[in-house]
């Protein structure tokens, strides 16, 4: 069973890409699907197993892949109760993504090379979460970027999405060069890159020292933090965020794959795997819920400005997982896990969703030409407004349990950094609902302001299309209530895949918290919808008259902070002005004295020999006369004056 969780998407992925051009489209799509079907089965069969059966974690080997004198690291699947939550979500999102795309991209010309990327994609987030030490990890964790890679520049005749491709690469290049780091790190202090054997060694080393860089530092606040720079570049957080909004140039099943189940969880999952690391490493900890915190802020600030409907959706979900990294940051890595759940259902269908729009309206992405159609796409519109108020954390919808547990967490931590983030997550909780409340509105209410042919011609999306629509809105609905008392209720669910000290239960603490902490993030939503239904249905004039108002601070949060802008000018302008300085020298100096300067001498050379081929005989006598004297003369040195 867990080969099939595993392998089912690598082996539809290898047959769809070496033989789909000749067996066709449609046989790459079977194929895919049914690969992507069975690991969904597989794993939720693996999930009641192990995680409602009380089963205890367990090792599956595969083959030894490495062997160097003692140094062996095995390729074997771990499978715990973490492990199998997380191979639900992914499967079971990624299944729907597959079928969607049968339908979204039934138009394009390599939709078989589409479907096969996605399988992959799908198989090395499935290594990583599997992985039974940091080397298969690493391996699951840059297969999950060359995915992203060639999803995200599918489209390659356009230049934006090569370039954004080329961005969200590099961008996680640094994020991996610390997670390298940390790998190594964790190797040079435990002497071994086996999870098991690492996580017994942490509470002896505790408070063990090593020099970095020439500091002698705290050997394990110095592995976390580098692990966690990793977790930055993949789950997009402040600093390392710039790749996420222009992902959105890949075609919108990328979207909602990236986002929701596979690329910006594998950071969460990160942290909360080496929990039995980070619990003996609390200025780790208190960093990681800063970022965590500022995230949630900022992008929601961003998100309140921005008309392209998919990046809207793109800075809630960098919000989002700033949630669930200071939950993980105030050690309520259930709660952080359980966030990343129900926000894997509603984010899919918002993205899906918006797909299911863009379709509709012939490709239109800007809500400034939308408006109007939700009677054309009424099952669209039904379905957007479930997963925007599981964004949006109204009762009883999935996100109002996932992101309550993790805000009260953060409040039952009572430090200055668990205080911070309950704050900063109670503001971007209320600009998280109000806009997704602009989006609904702008989008399916009021007037329309597209061109009448694009209103006349809007349609319902097939029902290949709307079946996983159907599939994540149940999850959307009903996901919190059901997993809410196993995932944050009682830690035993867990079986160890996760620990927490005693002193560091903050999810056992938050359901003593006052009642006004918990109510709080409910009001902010409700608030933040009315809000939206004021400024974009009932006084439509007044965005344009506050945002003349806030002129400054709507530039701060339209133009993204400007991180891209100082970002281009300290990093990408310096580096081509390095890169420009160094070629020029490289042609001047190395090539000068090397390759071209002697080519330049041979044909300099060769010029002066070719004066002497003139054609004329008389001149080839007279070089042979003087060739033949100066051999004489030779001889004639060596023989008799060499002799004397």
């Amino acid at each position: 069973m867990e080969y099939i969780a595993v392998f089912s998407p690598l082996i539809a992925f290898t047959v769809a890409f070496l033989f789909g051009k000749q067996l066709g489209h449609k046989f790459c799509q079977v194929v895919t699907c049914a690969g992507i079907t069975l690991a969904a089965m597989a794993s939720c069969i693996l999930f009641v197993r192990i995680a409602l059966g009380g089963m205890e974690g367990y090792t599956v080997p595969v083959a030894t892949w490495m062997e160097s004198g003692d140094f062996i690291v095995d390729w074997a699947l771990r499978m715990d109760p973490l492990s199998v939550v997380m191979m639900c979500v992914v499967t079971i999102v990624s299944a729907c993504v597959h079928y969607y795309s049968v339908g979204y991209m039934s138009h394009d010309e390599a939709r078989g090379r589409f479907m096969a990327y996605l399988s992959l994609f799908t198989f090395a987030m499935m290594m990583l979460v599997t992985a039974d030490n940091l080397v298969q990890l690493f391996f699951g964790w840059e297969g999950v970027g060359l995915a992203s890679y060639l999803l995200i520049g599918f489209w390659n005749h356009k230049e934006s999405a090569n370039a954004a491709a080329v961005k969200a690469f590099v961008v996680n290049r640094v994020g991996d060069f610390g997670l390298a780091m940390g790998v190594f790190a964790a190797f040079f202090l435990f002497g071994t890159v086996q999870l098991d054997e690492l996580f017994a060694l942490a509470a002896e080393n505790a408070d063990t020292t090593f020099n970095f860089f020439g500091f002698e530092l705290h050997a394990l606040t110095v592995v976390c933090l580098l692990l966690f720079m990793g977790a930055m570049g993949k789950s997009a957080q402040l600093g390392l965020h710039t790749w996420l909004p222009d992902a959105m140039e890949g075609p919108t099943p990328v979207s909602a794959l990236i986002h929701a189940a596979t690329m910006v969880t594998a950071g969460v999952f990160l942290v909360a795997r080496m929990s039995p690391l980070y619990e003996f490493a609390p200025i780790a900890l208190m960093v990681v819920t800063v970022v965590g915190a500022m995230t949630a802020f900022v992008a929601a600030t961003i998100g309140l400005t921005q008309f392209d409907i998919k990046r809207v959706i793109a800075y809630s979900t960098m919000s989002q997982l700033g949630y669930m990294f200071f939950a993980l940051g105030v050690s309520a890595y259930g709660a952080a896990i359980f966030h990343l759940m129900t926000h894997a259902f509603f984010k899919a269908l918002l993205f899906l969703g918006a797909g299911s729009v863009i379709h509709a309206l012939h490709d239109e992405q800007d809500m400034r030409n939308m408006g109007g159609v939700k009677w054309k796409i009424p099952a669209t519109y039904v379905l957007m407004w479930i997963g925007s108020l599981a964004l949006a954390g109204i009762p009883f919808f999935a996100g109002y349990y996932s992101k309550d547990i993790v805000l009260e967490a953060a409040w039952a931590d009572h430090t200055w950094f668990g205080d911070f983030a309950y704050w900063m997550g109670i503001a971007a909780a209320l600009m998280t609902a109000f806009y997704s409340g602009r989006l609904l509105f702008m989008t399916f209410h009021g007037k329309p302001r597209m061109d009448q042919k694009t209103f006349d011609h809007a349609h319902e999306s097939p029902p290949i299309m709307l079946t996983p629509l159907i599939i994540l809105g149940v999850g959307a609905l009903f996901s919190g209530a059901a997993f809410y008392e196993m995932f944050v209720g009682h830690h035993q669910f867990w079986h160890g895949s996760i620990l927490v000290l005693p002193d560091n239960d903050t999810v056992a603490a938050a359901h003593h918290v006052p009642t006004w902490v918990k109510k709080l993030p409910m009001v902010m939503g409700i608030l933040g919808l009315v809000l939206a239904f004021f400024m974009y249905v009932k006084f439509v004039g007044l965005p344009e008259k506050m945002t003349k108002i806030f002129k400054p601070l709507h530039a701060l949060f339209f133009n993204k902070w400007w991180f891209d802008e100082i970002y281009d000018a300290l990093f990408v302008k310096n580096s081509f002005r390095f890169g420009v300085t160094f070629w020029k020298g490289d042609q001047h100096v190395v090539d000068g004295i090397g390759p071209d300067g002697v080519a330049a001498t041979s044909k300099r050379f060769a010029g002066v020999l070719g004066k002497f081929q003139t054609g004329y005989v008389f001149q080839y006598a007279f070089i042979m006369m003087i060739g033949v004297i100066g051999l004489v003369s030779w001889i004639f040195y060596k023989t008799v004056i060499g002799a004397e």
